[in-house]
């Protein structure tokens, strides 16, 4: 009987000959999808990171090398779809006309913090899930175990107090 040291020296042998076997092609491959070497190896790192975690479950050994090209043109696939969504973003963004001041002004967010601070803590809660964390109204009202109207009616009450407690402070 086998034990546990000789399997696993075994598979680390199996995946090492597995990586010799396979790489450069693999990396060829990688390469000229992205064009980019440094890219072709994260490519080909990882492809092969996740086919050997599935290594045991692979019937048959002889068929590595197609389950490593399917995953390097899949991840190759997933980088440039990233790309092209975060270079839409950017360009959205540059697009955007700037504002005047794209510094916070630090002291009207201290006083904002401070104001919310005076909330009651459902209040507190109520606001900061809202304009916070984004939620809906629903989500909100769900999180908070009330209906949409008395979330709606906790929300204004806190915004009134917040103006008042800003605006006081505005004042002085």
């Amino acid at each position: 009987m086998e034990t546990d040291l000789a399997v696993t020296r075994r598979t680390h042998a199996g995946l090492y000959e597995l990586y010799e076997l396979h790489a450069d092609r693999a990396k060829r491959l990688a390469y000229l999808l992205t064009g980019d070497p440094d890219l072709a190896e994260d490519l080909l790192q990882d492809a092969f990171v996740k086919v050997a975690g599935a290594f045991r479950g692979i019937r048959k050994p002889e068929a590595f090398g197609g389950y490593l090209r399917t995953t390097i043109v899949n991840l190759a696939r997933s980088y440039f779809r990233r790309s092209k969504s975060e270079r839409a973003y950017l360009e959205k963004e540059r697009a955007r006309p700037a504002r005047a001041n794209e510094q916070p002004d630090l002291a009207v967010r201290t006083d904002l913090f401070q104001a919310l601070q005076k909330l009651s803590v459902r209040q507190r809660t109520a606001v900061v899930l809202r304009y916070y964390e984004d939620l809906s109204e629903r989500q909100a009202a769900d999180v908070l175990g009330l209906s949409v109207p008395a979330l709606k009616s906790l929300v204004n009450r806190a915004m009134e107090n917040l103006r008042a407690e800003v605006g006081s402070e505005g004042r002085t």
